[in-house]
């Protein structure tokens, strides 16, 4: 495990987030990961921050309302199949965890695991959140993303980053 700064692989972040990585949360003795595609990197309220989209229907929605915290691995190896069982699949019916063979070591500054595999981790507590509406997207936008599902917005997580590092 390597220590980074959490804006070090900014660049690599995001290439690496639009392939997928792993969202994962945990709450009641419950760890759930999901994949995301989508995401943000910089600074908010002076804290560096990780922010995330979790549609409301989501198990991690529920997991992440209860405990507040969360982790993201975005994987640098080829994880393609892990990442689209667990797009596809709901925590509420599969074991995730366990379905995919993961790996999971504890946190160092959160109650959340992360997923062992050659990695950028972020570890995150919820620092603030903010909910998708018509009213505050443009148009277009929120027709592509939401028409077909109406009701059923993303909340979107700010997670104040507390640690960051690469594992092999």
């Amino acid at each position: 495990m390597k220590e980074m700064e959490f804006d070090e692989q900014a660049r690599q972040v995001l290439q690496i987030l639009r392939q997928g990585a792993f969202l994962t949360t945990c709450a009641a003795e419950q760890t759930n990961t999901m994949t995301i595609g989508w995401g943000y990197l910089g600074w908010a309220w002076r804290k560096p921050v990780f922010a995330v989209m979790v549609r409301h229907n989501r198990f991690t929605h529920e997991l992440l309302e209860k405990n507040g915290e969360f982790t993201v691995t975005l994987p640098q190896e080829d994880m393609s199949k892990e990442l689209a069982f667990c797009g596809t699949k709901s925590g509420r019916n599969t074991d995730k965890i366990k379905a995919c063979d993961f790996s999971l070591i504890p946190g160092k500054t959160v109650s959340v695991p992360l997923i062992v595999c050659k990695a950028l981790q972020y570890e995150c507590k919820v620092v603030g959140k903010t909910e998708m509406t018509p009213a505050g997207m443009e148009e277009a936008q929120f027709k592509q993303w939401y028409d077909k599902v109406p009701g059923d917005y993303h909340t979107f997580y700010f997670g104040e980053i507390t640690a960051s590092y690469i594992t092999q």
